[in-house]
């Protein structure tokens, strides 16, 4: 695999950006800046990231294309094609957004009708759109996987793959979110195994996590910092380099540039305990 983060560290430059994430032994980065930005700074930082060595895993959108209100909805699908036509011209694994929702306040939230035959439609109808409309040669256009929408499991992430019919359009797996169940929490190696056996072929980039169950009444979930859960992560980093020896895997929702580097240096650690000093090490493990 290769490592990366969703923080851009504090950084004054793209050399310096570039730089920090070289310095931590990460191979891979999320992209820092958007189309808004301009041609200018999207190229420095595509630059320093060539000359450092550093893959782009990701562009993203992280915008409701769904929206009930029909100008937010195609402001934000205008978006997300400029996105995806960046992320394209700079090389990036994929561009990535959740399907979004127009049922209530909250964006990327949870609702019964987010489940609907309507939401359905309306997700196929807009992924093809923002495919069709960009037109990548390089790059996925993925929708991560979320514990409240769709696409909530693998079976259902590969549904959607067949109906929009998009050979641009891939998977961007985040197992922690698709963790909703006991059966899925207590045997999570299973499930990673099930997620990668059943996806195999689509996967192109992953984030990086871990989960923990609270004590408290009734089942509830936490999402924490790598090694601060029961998520076989060895099993995870595995499945993952036997996919693609260098698939992007993102270490995401921390708070400081201090807790990415001290999960940085575990996952690293945990790497080293095992033996895999190299990604030619982890790409011999094989797929169940």
């Amino acid at each position: 695999m290769y490592l990366g983060i969703s923080s851009s560290l504090e950084h004054g430059s793209p050399e310096e950006w570039a730089r920090k994430h070289k310095a931590l032994g990460l191979q891979t980065v999320v992209f820092p800046v958007s189309c808004l930005d301009g041609e200018e700074t999207i190229s420095a930082y595509k630059q320093a990231a060539d000359e450092a060595g550093l893959t782009i895993a990701e562009v993203g959108i992280w915008r409701n294309t769904l929206a009930a209100d029909p100008e937010e909805r195609q402001r934000w699908t205008d978006y997300a094609i400029r996105q995806l036509r960046m992320a394209d011209a700079i090389g990036a694994a994929c561009c990535v957004n959740v399907v979004g929702t127009p049922y209530g306040p909250r964006w990327d939230g949870g609702y019964r009708d987010n489940f609907s035959s309507e939401l359905w439609d309306m997700a196929v109808s807009m992924i093809r759109q923002i495919i069709d409309t960009a037109r990548p040669r390089h790059t996925k256009f993925c929708i991560e996987s979320m514990p409240w929408m769709i696409p909530s499991s693998p079976d259902e992430y590969l549904r959607l793959i067949e109906a929009v019919d998009r050979e641009e359009f891939g998977t961007h797996l985040d197992v922690v979110n698709m963790i909703t169940t006991p059966r899925r929490y207590f045997y999570n190696d299973e499930f990673l195994e099930e997620c990668f056996r059943k996806l195999r072929g689509t996967i192109v980039s992953c984030h990086l996590k871990d989960i923990l169950l609270k004590q408290e009444y009734t089942f509830q979930l936490e999402e924490c910092a790598c090694g601060q859960g029961t998520l076989d992560l060895d099993l995870y980093i595995r499945l993952a380099s036997a996919e693609n020896p260098r698939m992007p895997m993102i270490i995401e929702h921390l708070t400081t540039d201090e807790e990415y580097i001290s999960s940085v240096r575990y996952v690293q650690e945990q790497m080293g305990t095992r033996g895999y000093h190299s990604v030619e090490s982890l790409a011999n493990f094989k797929q169940p």
